[in-house]
C-alpha cells in the first residue's frame, strides 16, 4: 500500500493534544481501539506492553548473543558511522543480512531463530518504526525473545493505538518534520471513514476465491495506489468537508 504523506499531513494539522481527536467542520472525530482491531486483527485483549528500557546487566549485545547466537560487531559496517548496536538501538536490516536465508534442512532451534527475527522485522519495521531508518530500540527485544506465549497474550492493538496518539500529539509542535508509529493504520482509518479521500479499492476487483479475503478487514487495501492531491488539495477538501447523514 503506497503511503500518502500529504494527506496523514493534513489530517496531523486537524489534530487535538487536548482531546484526541481530529477536529473537522461537522465535529470531532478518532481513531478507536475498535478501529484498530477491525483493521489488523491485533489483539487489543490481555496484558499491557511495558518494558524497561535499562539495559540488562551485562548489555544489548550479551542478551542477544545469548538468546539469538548472533555476534554483534563493535565496528561500523562500511558507508555506516555507528556499529549496528548504537546507544540501544539496533539495526533490523543488518540483522536480517546477518541471518540469511533459512536452509531446506534447517533445525527446530534455526527455525525458532527465524521466526523470532521475523517479529522483530515486524514489530521493529513495521507496527512501531521510529524515524531512525531501520533501527528497533532494543527494550522491544525483551517481548520479542522471550516466552512465545506470553507473546501471543500481549494486547499489540493497544500498544499500536497508543504509539498512534502519541505520534499525532508530537506532530502538533510545527518543528516535528516525521512521523513514527503504524501510521498505515490510520491511513487506512481516514480511507474507511472518509471515503472521499479514499482511492480505488483493490478489493473492488476481488474474485470470489481470492485469499486476501481471509485476512484482516485493512487487507482490502493493499496495492491502493494514492490520488496524489497535494496538500493544499487535501486542506481545501477538509475545509469544505460536509457530513453525509
Amino acid at each position: 500500500m503506497e503511503m500518502d504523506n500529504n494527506l496523514l499531513t493534513a489530517m496531523v494539522e486537524r489534530w487535538r493534544k487536548e482531546t484526541h481527536t481530529f477536529h473537522l467542520l461537522e465535529g470531532e472525530m478518532t481513531i478507536t481501539l475498535k478501529d484498530v482491531a477491525m483493521l489488523t486483527e491485533l489483539p487489543i485483549d490481555g496484558d499491557a506492553i511495558i518494558e524497561s528500557s535499562q539495559k540488562p546487566l551485562n548489555g544489548w549485545g550479551q542478551f542477544i548473543s545469548e538468546r539469538l547466537g548472533i555476534n554483534i560487531p563493535e565496528e561500523a559496517e562500511e558507508g555506516r558511522r555507528v556499529p549496528p548496536l548504537h546507544k540501544s538501538m539496533l539495526l533490523i536490516p543488518w540483522l536480517v543480512r546477518t541471518v540469511g536465508e533459512l536452509p531446506e534442512d534447517a533445525t527446530d532451534a534455526q527455525i525458532e531463530r527465524y521466526a523470532r527475527i521475523y517479529l522483530i522485522c515486524l514489530v521493529g519495521g513495521f507496527l512501531f518504526p521510529n524515524k531512525s531508518c531501520g533501527n528497533m530500540h532494543c527494550m522491544w527485544l525483551r517481548v520479542l525473545l522471550g516466552d512465545w506465549d506470553e507473546i501471543g497474550r500481549k494486547s499489540w492493538g493497544s500498544a499500536c493505538l497508543a504509539m498512534i496518539y502519541s505520534e499525532l500529539c508530537k506532530c502538533t509542535d510545527p518543528k516535528t518534520k516525521q512521523a513514527g508509529g503504524p501510521m498505515f493504520i490510520l491511513q487506512l482509518w481516514v480511507w474507511e471513514h472518509l471515503p472521499t479521500f479514499a482511492p480505488i479499492c483493490p478489493a473492488n476487483s476481488w474474485g470470489p476465491d481470492e485469499p486476501l479475503r481471509q485476512w484482516a478487514y485493512g487487507a482490502r487495501w493493499i496495492g491502493a495506489i494514492t490520488s496524489g492531491t497535494s496538500l493544499d488539495g487535501y486542506r481545501q477538501h477538509l475545509d469544505r468537508l460536509e457530513s453525509t447523514r
